[in-house]
Order: C-alpha cells, then structure tokens, then sequence
C-alpha cells in the first residue's frame, strides 16, 4: 500500500510523518526505514527506525530512487514500512510526473509486502489521477 501526506511547504507533513512512524514502531513485527534528504530528524525518531540519509547516496533519477529503494528492502525481508519524507526531492521528480515511480512503488509494495508512505509538498488537488486514492491526509 502507499499512502501519501499531502500539502504544501510548511503545513506540518514532516511532523505527522515523524509521529507516525514513531507510533507504528510500537506495534511492528518487522522493520521500520524512514528515508530523508538529511539526518536532521535523527533524534526525533525513535532508535528502533532506521534513519538513511539519501543525500549520501548517487540518487539522481526516478530510476535510480526505485533502485535504491529495491536494493533496502533485498537487505532486510523483515521490513514492513518505508517513510519517505520529502518524497519529491527523495526521487528526484521535482517538475515531474510522478504517475510511472507511484506506480512502481505500488507494484513494489504489493510483491514484497513492504507498505509505503509518503510526504508530497503539493496540494492534494495538484496530484496525478494515480495518487488521488493514495492520500491519507491533506494539509
């Protein structure tokens, strides 16, 4: 499943998705990631969520991010949720249509049983037809 925050800079989607994943870690089976364009967060999550700073790494492209994205969840058959703040920049769609990389991580999330979550700095008006059904909150 994948399931966007949406709202525009500054509305408080970063807070909500660093409460949920705080939340969530309490009753995971498996493993939490929440994957950033820095490490600033680091200490408002809890130390059992794997925090990956995606700057360090070559992301250049949608496909590189999907690469990237396939190479965490082979390491670790446990994973169970990936929080990806700041999603736009993350998977470097910003001026892009991001109908084809929702698609892949819905694909994605349904062969490997790995949920997604997102935070998408647009309104949820602003979405592709793809991600209406995907929004859970609109700021």
């Amino acid at each position: 499943m994948v399931q966007i925050i949406a709202g525009k800079k500054g509305k408080g989607k970063t807070k909500y998705l660093l409460d949920m994943a705080n939340t969530a870690v309490k009753e995971a089976k498996g493993s939490i990631v929440y994957l950033d364009k820095s490490a600033k967060h680091m200490y408002e999550l809890s130390n059992k969520i794997r925090l990956i700073n995606v700057a360090e790494y070559p992301v250049h492209n949608a496909e590189g991010f999907i690469g990237f994205i396939c190479g965490i969840i082979s390491q670790d058959h446990d994973l169970e949720v990936m929080y990806l703040d700041s999603f736009v920049k993350l998977a470097a769609l910003e001026g892009e249509d991001l109908t084809a990389t929702l698609a892949d991580l819905e694909q994605i999330s349904a062969k490997y049983n790995v949920n997604f979550v997102l935070s998408v700095s647009k309104d949820s008006e602003e979405l592709p037809e793809i991600a209406k059904d995907m929004v859970l909150v609109a700021l």
